[in-house]
């Protein structure tokens, strides 16, 4: 029985003699509490999960499995459910037992309405405690890996690390646009990792590197026989994605014949494979990425306007990197520590210089292009990044960004600080004392 956090706890009744089944229905409904009754243990069993929002309350003497065996297989699927027994007279000293086993409490038959009522009221809050600790861990371990796969702190960086960790726990396709470099794979591996699917596979394909011929099987899979050399069944990348997510690099490459069968994909979430006849039902998230203006190719007729708005649910833009430069120190540093730690060599402090450098260079090649520079600056092949320039504080650094950064909005905005302040995600006030500070002339 999955349940999701928001639904109500449930007090799940097992005993043999429906009376009893009756009798603590009324009393639990009276008290306010919702309970579901069973006559045997196998029959609450199958409602039992680790999601389970509620308790156990079970007889220990059943036909067929005991209430001691319920517990057992309970505390299997979740150590953490509180199972309460209810004992005879005479099994006080097994109860006890059972506690230290893992049961949560026990109570004697005949049982004081009040005294249940209050073990059960108990037994429920914890569980309800239980349930808001991990919703808090799966939280965390959601926007730890968002934050992994984006790293940076940059207006532009964390509006999309909002936008991407708000998207994770959903299964809507997504489609990513961003310059050649920009860290778009990041961005789908940040969806996948921080969301329900993490556990299942990530399957990264680049649809500009599958050679045409290659194309169809690659993606759908094909049935022995299927052409020649087809000695077997061969599972695609579409079906061994199943319960995960596909990721489709440079989408835009992608060939006209297999975009109507992605397009049926994305519609039925099912599959033929190449030469056979039965459906194959997939349930995936698609992550679609493009440096291409795909409205402008389809119509332009150099792609399908039907796929490209099945894709686009949701569009996410990635910032190149030369409009979050304060996000450069953090990244190089980030990826030379990875490089270090890879090429074995003891890790070099990048001077004010070289970060100086770096923070003034344009970067076409964008996130990709910089952790090429980090792994030559791991390398010791790195000198020339900071020739020319001049050393400085931290401070003098940062100041060099801002005033690139205000310069760039100021340009853009023909001068209308009002309009500059709206690009840059400041107050204007703000943004006129940066000026100021900074030296930098315009004007309303």
């Amino acid at each position: 029985m999955t349940q999701s956090p928001d639904i109500a706890p449930i007090v799940l009744f097992v005993d043999d003699e429906e009376i009893i089944r009756l009798t603590v229905r009324q009393t639990l409904e009276l008290a306010g509490l919702a309970v579901t009754t069973y006559p045997t243990a196998e029959a609450a069993l199958a409602d039992i999960s680790a999601d389970t929002p509620g308790i156990l309350v079970t007889d220990v003497r059943l036909p067929g499995m005991s209430g001691l065996d319920l517990l057992s297989r309970v505390r299997a699927l979740d150590a953490e459910l509180p199972v309460v027994l209810v004992t005879g007279q005479g099994d006080v000293s097994m109860a006890v037992r059972a506690m230290q086993d893992g049961a949560y409490d026990f109570i004697e038959k005949p049982f004081v309405t009040d005294h249940f009522v209050e073990v059960i009221r108990r037994a429920l809050e914890k569980r309800a405690l239980v349930r808001e600790n991990r919703r808090l861990r799966q939280a965390l371990d959601q926007n730890a890996a968002v934050e992994n796969h984006l790293l940076g702190q940059s207006p532009a960086l964390v509006r999309t690390r909002r936008l991407v960790a708000d998207l994770a726990g959903t299964d809507v396709d997504v489609l990513v646009l961003g310059e050649t470099g920009s860290g778009k794979e990041q961005v789908a591996r940040a969806l996948h990792e921080g969301g329900p699917r993490a556990a299942f596979p990530f399957v990264a394909v680049n649809c500009g590197a599958i050679p045409d011929s290659m194309f169809e099987s690659e993606m759908f899979g094909h049935e022995a026989g299927a052409f020649t050399g087809a000695a077997k069944r061969r599972v695609g990348k579409i079906e061994y994605a199943h319960r995960g997510t596909l990721f489709l690099d440079e989408i835009e490459s992608m060939p006209p014949a297999l975009q109507v069968k992605l397009l049926r994909v994305l519609q039925d979430r099912a599959l033929e494979r190449l030469g056979g006849n039965d459906r194959v039902t997939v349930d995936l998230r698609v992550v679609a990425a493009t440096k291409e203006n795909l409205l402008d190719l389809a119509n332009a007729g150099r792609f399908r306007a039907d796929l490209y708005y099945r894709l686009s649910v949701v569009t996410l833009t990635l910032p190149p990197l030369r409009d979050r430069r304060e996000d450069i120190p953090l990244l190089f540093q980030h990826f030379a520590l990875q490089a270090a730690a890879r090429f074995r060599r003891p890790y070099a402090e990048p001077t004010p210089a070289l970060l100086r450098a770096l923070m003034l260079k344009d970067w076409p090649g964008n996130v990709r292009e910089l952790r090429n520079a980090a792994d030559r600056h791991a390398l010791g092949l790195g000198e020339d990044e900071g020739s020319g320039t001049e050393g400085g504080s931290l401070a003098d650094i940062l100041d060099g960004v801002e005033r690139h950064l205000i310069t760039e909005a100021l340009r853009a905005s023909g001068g209308q600080v009002t309009r500059a302040a709206e690009t840059l995600g400041v107050p204007r006030k703000t943004l006129y004392d940066k000026m100021k500070r900074l030296n930098i002339g315009g004007a309303e």
